[in-house]
């Protein structure tokens, strides 16, 4: 509060003699002691007065969480055009790089946010895996529906018996002797969906700390990245109604 780092919704600060306020939202900047720096750096795609698209690099979280604050995506953005009610409206783990979508106006957040929840943005994403315990020929096609549910701990998901709750579409797009790139679309957005899809079908992608085996409490290896892009978004714009469509100029490769 002397820091000036509490506020109520509408921006006014909060201090030691401000009075309760029934059903009012109170705001504070979190803070921690050592926050490491993302030696990597994201790329704006497209900006015009509605929406923002933005390269995330690898390991850089898109919203502040645990010992990530300043160094995530959305803040990131926020310092670099200056506006402070720059939101994102999906998320993308911090081990994949690729895409997010931004909203630029509060008035109208809530309509890019629903088109994810209503399955109404085409995904597609790249991917490796290792095919030295099983191979794949080009084009082959696979269509993985299936329940996800929370395991232990909590933030590693597995498929369990049940009504299905994500479905992906994964197909071969090359292969070497002992690697091969994917295509992948996932129709729906359950939290690490395409890795546990992948690792399903006996092609785990490469450097994935958390599947097939969780290698707990490890130090990101910038030098391994996880290797899963975001590549594309398609959606029908809610407010122009034009189709929009942005790849990342980066893609991945075998080579």
């Amino acid at each position: 509060m002397v820091d000036g780092k509490v506020h109520w919704h509408d921006g006014g600060l909060i201090n030691a003699q401000s009075l309760f306020a029934a059903q009012q939202r109170v705001y504070y900047y979190r803070e921690v002691a050592s926050e490491p720096v993302i030696p990597f750096a994201e790329k704006i795609v497209f900006q015009d007065e509605l929406i923002l698209v933005a390269y995330k690099p690898h390991f850089l979280p898109v919203m502040p969480g645990g010992e990530y604050v300043e160094e995530c995506l959305q803040n990131r953005l926020r310092n670099k055009t200056g506006n402070q009610q720059l939101q994102a409206v999906h998320r993308i783990d911090n081990g994949t790089a690729g895409l997010v979508l931004f909203a630029v106006n509060p008035s109208s957040r809530a309509q890019y946010h629903n088109l994810f929840a209503a399955q109404q943005v085409t995904k597609t994403y790249q991917a490796i895996a290792s095919t030295v315990n099983q191979s794949v020929k080009h084009n082959q096609q696979w269509e993985v529906i299936n329940r996800l549910e929370k395991s232990t701990p909590k933030f590693v998901m597995h498929i369990v018996e049940g009504l299905a709750n994500s479905h992906s579409r994964i197909r071969c797009l090359q292969h070497s002797a002992d690697k091969a790139l994917f295509e992948l679309n996932p129709i729906t957005g359950k939290t690490h969906q395409l890795r546990v899809h992948m690792q399903s079908l006996g092609w785990p992608l490469l450097n994935d700390n958390y599947y097939p085996q969780l290698q707990s409490n490890k130090q990101n290896d910038y030098s391994k990245p996880l290797q899963l892009l975001a590549q594309q978004l398609q959606f029908i714009d809610p407010i122009t109604q034009q189709q929009r469509c942005f790849s990342s100029q980066t893609e991945l490769s075998l080579v």
